[in-house]
């Protein structure tokens, strides 16, 4: 009785985000080809889009890639610490890169439902620039 009460204490905290390690240079093709692809499987894959929500839980840098049927790649690096929202749609396929022969980890969630995506940053706020009056 014990056991059970401890498991049902223990079940909210567990995360339903998945963990990787990105090692030796390694490309994982996350979503998108189906069958055989190196990771994960989107659950919402017959959804129009859904979110990938990525968190760099390493100390290394890595690469996402992100590429359409028509071969329309977009790809950015994600620092330590850093997470990221992807919006992916029915035909994208999502890879994370290694950048290095080091070891890089990962954690990835899907969702459709915006309400639990992290809220957006803030605005850059640049300073304007003093104005001088010479007279």
């Amino acid at each position: 009785m014990k056991k059970l009460l401890l498991v049902l204490l223990f079940i909210p905290l567990v995360s339903f985000g998945q963990s990787f390690e990105l090692t030796n240079g390694q490309s994982m093709c996350m979503i998108g080809k189906g069958k055989g692809q190196d990771a994960t499987i989107n659950p919402y894959v017959d959804e129009d889009y859904s979110y990938a929500l990525i968190e760099n839980i390493g100390t290394i840098e890595f690469q996402i890639r992100l590429e359409s049927i028509e071969k329309d790649v977009k790809q950015f690096s994600i620092k330590p610490r850093d997470k990221v929202v992807i919006k992916l749609h029915r035909d994208n396929i999502l890879y994370l890169d290694a950048l290095t022969l080091e070891k890089a980890e990962a954690k990835i969630k899907y969702t459709i439902d915006e309400n639990e995506l992290p809220p957006p940053p803030p605005p850059i706020q640049i300073p304007e620039p003093p104005v001088y009056h010479l007279q």
